[in-house]
């Protein structure tokens, strides 16, 4: 029994290492990242030429697939009478090629009779190299409008265009879908967009310049709160961020890109920076920045503060601020840098400033992505990642798994050895000279592991040494 015992802790010990050594994470840490880091989450989903035959899409779930030019491919949603539900498609060119001003895709949602209810375009327009660009569509259900309301089967559709010039190879995408919460019963939520908000550029963060690498998607985007964060980019790459911006609060964010005396020629359209919501719908882009070689400097318009009325604005960087949540930066710097520049990474700071003060949500129940929790607020800063939040939780959870299995075991060996020395105190000694009953056994049976012959005086305990 004690044997069985024995190996039972030393089993829990090893399923706790095995354990650790299968999370989630490990090859990912080991390896070098992707040029695009794929949520390891997302499904593999196939888009359909013909309507009836698409593939159904879960709220809350990621997917990838790819589409090739001039592809139109559609899959399903059920949607019911009540819930908004939004759907975006993140473009990733494959090995980088040619692209054009006019390429990119467009999302829609059309419901079973093909009408409209929403659409949107990722275009690459005057920065035309190859990175990820976001779009989504959605269908609101809302009382007062006539299209696009009745529960039942929708279809997302995605039309690529690209130019006759461009890189005909098939672009990767990564599609999200999520249902946006219920309004609170009884709220004063308006129902028309704002009028004007402040749209001063407030004063740059004081504090003192710290490094933080962005990430290479939306999955490993690095967590920022406000102040000025360093890092280098090197031509053809993409970093991504994320902020963390509430209910009332308004984003700001500005990219210094430093110099390089590598060379003066200039590069129009060098260096792109945009920012999208948390459901990964398209808000607003900067105006490409040009590069000669000196120190540069392109800001994003002054936005909305987050408010659930700006979705009734006409201008899609207002009706992108809808709610709250991560807000992800991504600056992209073009290949062509390099032909005159190098290839290696150039300095630049990203200046992030969120300002105003968190008003409470005007949903209820569960908020999923829709919200800032205290979590996320320390995630910003601490500057981790999703994937670096769950290998330290990941761990953390081994960390005290051990000690606890650790603890198991040392009371394991000491009770095992409190019990061998108490039979051995309390154990009769067989009668000397004789082969009568030995420490414990049975009369005349002088068994192991206490008995045998007398007069050894050989451990253990007078009898010739057993095996355990």
């Amino acid at each position: 029994m004690r044997q069985r015992n024995r190996g039972r802790v030393a089993l829990a010990a090893a399923a706790v290492i095995c354990a650790a050594a299968a999370l989630p994470g490990q090859a990912y840490a080991a390896g070098e990242p992707a040029a695009y880091a794929f949520d390891p989450g997302a499904k593999a989903v196939d888009g359909a030429e013909v309507s009836t035959e698409a593939t159904a899409l879960t709220p809350g779930s990621v997917y990838k697939s790819s589409i090739e030019r001039g592809e139109k491919l559609y899959y399903r949603l059920n949607l019911d009478a009540k819930t908004n539900g939004y759907v975006s498609a993140v473009v990733v060119p494959r090995g980088g090629g040619q692209v054009a001003y006019g390429d990119g895709i467009k999302v829609s949602i059309r419901d079973s009779t093909d009408l409209q209810c929403s659409s949107e375009y990722a275009r690459f327009e005057s920065a035309e190299f190859p990175r990820p660009i976001a779009a989504y569509a959605y269908r609101i259900a809302d009382k007062d409008s006539s299209t696009c309301q009745e529960a039942g089967t929708y279809n997302v559709l995605i039309e690529r265009e690209s130019k006759a010039t461009s890189t005909p190879d098939a672009w990767d995408l990564e599609l999200r879908y999520e249902s946006e919460p219920q309004l609170k019963q009884g709220g004063s939520t308006p129902t028309e967009a704002p009028d004007n908000w402040p749209s001063v550029l407030p004063a740059p963060p004081t504090d003192a310049p710290q490094r933080r690498s962005g990430g290479t998607s939306y999955y490993d985007a690095t967590s920022l709160q406000t102040g000025e964060w360093h890092d280098t980019i090197a031509p053809g790459q993409t970093r991504f961020y994320r902020v963390p911006v509430d209910w009332g609060q308004q984003i700001f964010a500005t990219v210094d890109l430093g110099n390089n005396n590598a060379s003066d020629k200039f590069i129009g359209s060098a260096l792109a920076l945009s920012l999208d919501n948390p459901a990964h719908g398209h808000v607003d882009s900067a105006t490409p920045l040009s590069y000669s070689g000196k120190s540069a400097s392109v800001s994003l318009d002054p936005l909305p503060p987050v408010a659930y009325e700006n979705r009734y604005d006409s201008n899609s960087s207002v009706s992108g601020m809808r709610f709250a949540g991560w807000y992800y930066l991504s600056v992209a710097l073009s290949p062509e840098v390099a032909k005159s520049y190098g290839d290696k990474g150039i300095p630049m700071i990203l200046k992030v400033k969120v300002d105003g003060t968190a008003t409470k949500s005007p949903y209820t129940g569960d908020t999923g992505v829709f919200s800032v929790t205290q979590n996320d607020k320390d995630m910003a800063r601490s500057g981790k990642s999703d994937p670096e939040a769950a290998r330290s939780d990941t761990m953390r959870m081994v960390g005290v798994a051990g000690i606890g299995v650790g603890t198991v075991l040392v009371l394991g060996l000491g009770v095992w050895t409190l019990l061998a020395r108490r039979r051995a105190v309390t154990a009769p000694a067989g009668p000397v000279g004789s082969n009568g009953p030995a420490a414990g056994g049975p009369a005349g049976g002088g068994q192991p592991p206490y008995g045998g012959p007398a007069g050894g005086g050989q451990p253990p305990y007078g009898g010739p040494t057993q095996t355990w």
